[in-house]
């Protein structure tokens, strides 16, 4: 079943009340501002959603170690999001689970973002855009943690040629693959 390999990319408000009424059991919350966000968590955590912020997209959440120290503390987000290594850092000693963002703009781009991964050591890694199935075997090949691709994804199609190439997750925004 897709539903299965679906993580609900939410990145405008309006997108809230589907992810909360849906079955996808994670989100990867990049709506919201820093007055709002531990509602929004609250919110998701009752329906038993798994909840990771990106950092880097709420408004008025700082991009350092406190600002992560802040969102495990106060907001009890799962994990982060973050293209910043130190993000992944920060976000690893306040126990909480990381994904790191890269993005397939070329090989050297590719090479470094597995360079990152390495030092950095997220639980999971995010590949966008994620309407290359070549460049996804490529890097799960690459890589010995779950990987998840974004961006750019419109069709059911486009979802199970990711999954074929190797993709754990997809992560969409279009609300319509999230039941």
């Amino acid at each position: 079943m897709i539903v299965n390999h679906i993580i609900a990319s939410v990145t405008k408000d309006d997108q809230i009340k589907p992810a909360l009424e849906s079955r996808v059991s994670r989100v990867n919350l990049m709506s919201g501002n820093i007055m709002n966000l531990k509602e929004i968590i609250e919110r998701l955590h009752d329906r038993g959603k798994i909840v990771y912020v990106h950092a880097e997209m709420v408004k008025g959440l700082g991009r350092d170690a406190p600002a992560v120290q802040f969102l495990a503390e106060e907001f009890k987000a799962d994990g982060i999001i973050s293209t910043k290594s130190n993000m992944i850092v920060a976000a690893k000693n306040a126990n909480l689970k990381t994904i790191q963002r890269i993005f397939a703009i070329d090989t050297n781009a590719l090479e470094t973002g597995v360079k990152m991964i390495s030092s950095s050591a997220p639980d999971e890694v995010e590949l966008m855009p994620g309407l290359m199935p070549r460049v996804i075997s490529d890097m799960k090949s690459k890589i010995d943690r779950p990987l998840i691709v974004g961006g750019l994804i419109k069709h059911i199609e486009e979802i199970e040629a990711a999954v074929q190439a190797g993709a754990d997750y997809v992560s969409i925004g279009n609300t319509e693959y999230w039941f």
